[in-house]
């Protein structure tokens, strides 16, 4: 198959970003690169521009400084060209809530004034944050409240990274300069599994992780960072080759009749084509497996059956299959499967020599658990026989 030259878009249309005329360069976000043009551009020295890459980059994403007047390794005179011509912005915080379990929900705008939502859930050995790639989401997969909600716009790369910038500001985990460096990472792990579908944002994803990645700034390791998508199949590749983080599969089903219900993308590229990209995965990115996400739906996908189908369908794949408990949300058209029957699919999986975790439901006091997050504004309340009407049921 021949690589697509542009990124695959979906097949709407997104409603443009509009900002500020002649407003400042946002510079977080910023790749290297993009780094070191932009400051060029603005009169810096080509033969100074590596060194201040180096410094700028270290203020914002080691130690957290949103002042350029703080920066003070760097001239006076200089500071004072940042301060005109750049901006070092993340999204704001409308409004955070906190679970019983300690997950954290923040709602935040971005530029246009929209909203997304991030979540943080800390474990005892380590610190996940759920992150959005899309305002809202084009996939309509028929089990997610996210997917009720139309897509509005892609996030920018500086919207993606703002959002760990964000969490480690609320968890004031930014080190102190001159005091002993503190070796406990509270964001230990970041997911792209938020709202929209990240591979329909590759290129503002790839940038952002390129700079969460960056090992004198945020450094976190590609193997700490997971994408999660739907099943965009000609995209995959190249995560791999230019992202290569570890890759989790929304799956949900094991036939294409039910699956085409459940994550509609799968009527344009199904299950087979699906697994014939991902066997190749783990080899490119150099991952150890692959992650296979399926939300327990009762009489839906649950059976026996449906699990040794599942066995069979990934075969060859090194992977573990994450069972997820449905998370309900009002006018849901399913609801969540039995525990017994969970553990029985759960059993089946195992024995098949797969690790086969039933996630625990985190968050779902404020709405913040695996499915349920949609901005704050959105959150027009369809009728149960609407949802279920446009999810073909």
């Amino acid at each position: 198959m021949t690589k697509p030259s542009a990124p695959i878009t979906q097949d709407v249309h997104t409603i443009p970003r509009k900002l500020p005329e002649g407003g400042k360069v946002n510079l977080v976000g910023l790749t290297r690169d993009q780094l070191r043009d932009v400051l060029i551009e603005a009169g810096t020295p080509e033969k100074q521009a590596k060194m201040r890459v180096g410094q700028i980059w270290q203020w914002i994403y080691h130690w957290g400084v949103r002042d350029f007047a703080q920066m003070t390794n760097l001239a006076k005179d200089y500071r004072a060209m940042l301060a005109e011509q750049f901006e070092i912005t993340v999204p704001e915080i409308v409004s955070k809530q906190v679970s019983m379990d300690g997950t954290r929900k923040y709602l935040l705008k971005i530029a246009g004034g929209h909203e997304v939502e991030a979540v943080y859930i800390p474990e005892e050995n380590r610190g996940t944050l759920c992150i959005s790639s899309q305002v809202g989401c084009t996939l309509t997969c028929s089990f997610c409240h996210t997917g009720t909600q139309k897509l509005v716009r892609n996030l920018t790369a500086g919207e993606i990274v703002g959002q760990v910038m964000v969490a480690r500001d609320d968890l004031e985990e930014w080190p102190e300069q001159n005091t002993p460096k503190n070796e406990t990472r509270l964001v230990s792990n970041v997911v792209l599994m938020g709202m929209g579908e990240p591979l329909y944002n590759f290129e503002n994803v790839r940038d952002a992780m390129q700079v969460v990645m960056d090992g004198e700034g945020l450094s976190l390791s590609r193997r700490r960072i997971t994408l999660s998508t739907s099943g965009v199949v000609p995209e995959i590749a190249k995560t791999a080759e230019e992202i290569g983080c570890l890759l989790a599969i929304s799956f949900h089903a094991t036939t294409d009749e039910v699956r085409d219900k459940l994550v509609p993308i799968n009527k344009k590229w199904n299950i087979e084509t699906l697994l014939n990209a991902l066997r190749d995965y783990p080899r490119l990115s150099n991952s150890e497996r692959i992650t296979f996400e399926y939300v327990m739906l009762k009489g839906v996908n649950d059976s026996d059956e449906d699990a040794r189908r599942l066995v069979k369908l990934i075969r060859g794949i090194p992977a573990k299959i994450n069972l997820i408990p449905f998370n309900e949300w009002p006018g849901a058209p399913y609801e969540r499967s039995d525990w017994e029957r969970i553990e029985s699919f759960a059993d089946i999986i195992y024995k098949a020599g797969y690790a086969s975790p039933i996630r625990t439901p985190r968050g779902e006091d404020i709405m913040a658990a695996c499915g349920q997050l949609k901005s704050a504004t959105e959150r027009a309340r369809k009728s149960r026989a609407e949802i279920q009407a446009e999810a073909g049921l």
